[in-house]
This record gives C-alpha cells, structure tokens and sequence, in this order.
C-alpha cells in the first residue's frame, strides 16, 4: 500500500517528497487565492495575436519583468495605440501555468500613464528627495581643473557624444575619454547609465563623469528622473556633471549632479580648460613677473649707485682713521687718570701704613712701656689682682722676663723690716725659674 503524501511543504523528506506535479497545483491553487490588483509597469515587448495581445511588462526602476495575456479589445479601447516603451497601468489576476511552471498575468483593463501624472511623480520624488538632502549644494564635489581622464555616458554613435569630445578636444587637443554608449531612453536606459556609472566610478584614473544626451521629448527624459539613477549619481565618488537635453530640460539629474551643464557642448566646454585661454593667461603672468623683476633690478641698482656715491665710499678708510683717533685719545685718558689713582692710593697707603705703626703696641713698648700678664696670659689690669710671690711675666721692647711682687699692695707692712729687706731683694733679681730676657 502506497504511504501518503505530505499536507505541507514543511513535512516533505528525502524519503517523502512531493512530486512536480503536486507543487505545481499547490502553487497554482496558492496563486489563484490571489485577488485581482492593478499594476504599473512599462511595455517592452507587444505581440497582438487574434483576440488576444501578448506583451512583457517590466519595473522602470530595476530589471524585473512579467508576461502580460490582454484582450485586443482592450487594448483597442485605449486613447492612444499601445507601443513598445509605453508607461501603462493595468488591472489582471496572477495565474499560474502547472505544465510550464511560468506565472503571467491576465489583464481585463489597461489605461496609459498620462504625462501629467509622470510629472506628478516627478515632483514628489523630487521633494523626497530634497528633504532627504540628497540635493544640498553642501555634499557638491568640485569639478577638477585638469582631469586626467574624462568619463563619459552617451546614447551610441550619438550627437551629444560628438558634442562633448569635439569640444572638450578644440580645448585641449590632449584631453582623454573614457566612453561607455549605452541606452539613454527606453526601458534599459536606467539600467545600462548606472551600470556604467559604476564602472567608470570605480576606474582610480577617471577624475569627471559627463552624462549627456540630446534633446527629446519629456517621457524620453524620464530615465534621467528615474530615483535608481539620482541616488547612484549621489553616491558616486567621482565628481558628476549632468548634460541632458537642452537648458529648458531639467531632469532630476540635473539637481543631483555636481555641475548641470545647459547642453553636451556645454559640458565639453566645462570638463576642460581653454589651452588659448590658459597660455595667455601664462604669457600674460610671464610678462607681469618679467616687468616686475626688471624693476626690482632696477632699484636696487639705483640704490647701489647711491651708496657707492657717498663720500664715506670714496675714502673707505677716512672712517676708519678718525675712529682710531679717538681710540687713541681715549686710551691716552685712561692711562692718565690710571696713573693719578695709582698715585692717590699709594699716598693713601703709605698714610695708613703710619698710623698703623704709630699706634702698634710695639711703639708703645719702644717708648719705655711694659706689659705685664698672669702666668695664664691674662693681662695685669689691676695691682689687687697681683698676688705676693705670684711670677708675672713682662714684656718689653726688646724681649720680655719675669718677676715676682714682694708686696700684695702700694703701701708696706709695719713689721718685720729684715723681711722686707729680703723681699725687695727678690724684687730686683729673678728667681731661679724666671726666665731671661
């Protein structure tokens, strides 16, 4: 007996799986739950085939596509006939194809996108973004004075491509370009520019992007209003100039790029300076600092003349000598008043040299004066302090020796006048330990 199959998706196994047949009809039956919805999209391929048209309806904005089953009377009924690149709107219910595994939709109505709605979008898209600040003038690269090499995003083989090089080069013959052509209107045009935006952003030696097309119709420009395409430009590293349509035309772009230029021959003009301009402007400078350095000379020759002619010139060494003059007088003055201080100072010495020996206690003993002291140096300042038989020492002028006071006083004892007879004789001679002069 056969085991049965999974309900859900999420039971199936390796030894259970679902056969193609069964998730066909599971996701046919899932999408025919789907309710009817209306859907925008642009026309790229219309093929009418008896009561029925068949066409693939992709997303402006990224590449995405459906394929599209509409009753011919349907389309018959639009105001405009329907073409290839036509912006509609359409109402249809997804179904699946179980033998195919393909999921289409089945329009009942279709309506075209009216200019005036595209540029109802436009403009909320451009206050989006404005209030996102993607078109403050703060985040503006400036344009490189001399790139090295120019990038450029032109439709193939078209005018504005001729524009741009053709004047760029009458500018400055060596200028290099790095050209990508790609599809500047249709339903891969947002695509392909910002494709090629990114590689050309990605090449270290390109300094400037130029995106440039010619003039066309409004819905023509619209790829360049495209919020795919505004925001790459945004965030490119490479400075970006826009060159879209004529200075009436201004496409989101314009606001987004780091210079708009009016038209393609405008941005040749832009990407690259004049050479004429730039080689008068040298000669010119050239000749301002020629003129400048010829006056320079000039004065400082005049000023040369002027020192050479002065008197002091013609006899370098008169000031000199009238220098040495005065060295000579000044140093004769100093000598002079040298000599009368060294005078001064001797006669000041030689006074003080006197007096120093006038009062020197050595004049004072050579004028008949003694100095008496104690046995421990103690000068005698009073006769009580002298003991009787105390040994003194005396000093004279030439040498000293020492004595011994027979009497403790000015005045003799009543008494005893043999003794005092003895001690007047001790008085006069020294004893045996005094010493000699």
């Amino acid at each position: 007996m056969t085991s049965p199959l999974p309900d859900k998706a999420a039971d199936t196994t390796a030894e259970m799986p679902w056969p193609v047949r069964v998730l066909s009809l599971k996701i046919s039956d899932y999408v025919d739950r789907m309710s009817q919805l209306w859907v925008e999209g642009q026309v790229v391929q219309f093929n009418p085939r008896g009561g029925m048209a068949f066409l693939t309806l992709r997303d402006p904005d990224v590449d995405m596509s459906l394929s599209v089953s509409v009753p011919m009377n349907a389309v018959n009924a639009m105001p405009i006939p329907l073409a290839q690149g036509a912006r509609v709107v359409l109402q249809a219910k997804p179904t699946f194809w179980t033998k195919r595994g393909t999921l289409q939709l089945e329009a009942r109505q279709i309506r075209p996108v009216g200019i005036g709605d595209l540029l109802a979008r436009v403009e909320i898209l451009k206050r989006t973004l404005a209030a996102e600040g993607v078109f403050d003038a703060g985040r503006k690269r400036p344009i490189p004075f001399l790139p090295r090499r120019v990038g450029l995003i032109t439709g193939r083989s078209s005018a504005a491509e001729k524009d741009v090089v053709e004047n760029a080069r009458r500018r400055w013959p060596a200028v290099v370009f790095e050209i990508r052509e790609v599809a500047v209107q249709g339903t891969s045009a947002v695509t392909e520019v910002v494709e090629a935006l990114r590689e050309l952003d990605a090449m270290p030696a390109v300094d400037v992007i130029v995106i440039a097309r010619g003039g066309g119709a409004l819905e023509e420009l619209l790829p360049f209003s495209n919020e795919a395409m505004v925001r790459a430009v945004a965030q490119a590293r490479t400075p970006v100039i826009s060159a879209i349509g004529h200075d009436v035309d201004q496409p989101l772009l314009d606001l987004v790029a780091d210079w708009r230029a009016s038209t393609p021959t405008d941005a040749g003009k832009k990407v690259v300076p004049d050479a004429a301009h730039e080689r008068a402007l040298a000669e010119t400078a050239r000749d301002r600092i020629r003129r400048a350095l010829v006056r320079r000379v000039e004065a400082e020759r005049s000023g040369l003349r002027s020192l050479v002619s002065r008197p002091v010139m013609a006899d370098p060494v008169a000031l000199v000598r009238a220098r040495r003059q005065e060295l000579t007088a000044l140093r004769a003055r100093a000598a002079t008043r040298i000599e009368g201080r060294l005078h001064r100072a001797a006669d000041e010495a030689e006074h003080l040299r006197r007096q120093v020996v006038a009062l020197s206690p050595q004049s004072t003993l050579e004028r008949g004066y003694a100095v008496v002291q104690h046995r421990d140096g103690r000068i005698v300042m009073d006769q009580d302090d002298v003991g009787v038989g105390e040994l003194l020492r005396v000093h004279v002028a030439r040498g000293d020796f020492g004595v011994r006071p027979v009497t403790a006083g000015a005045e003799d004892p009543p008494a005893q006048p043999a003794r005092r007879s003895r001690a007047k004789k001790k008085a006069t001679a020294p004893g045996p330990d005094a010493p000699t002069s």
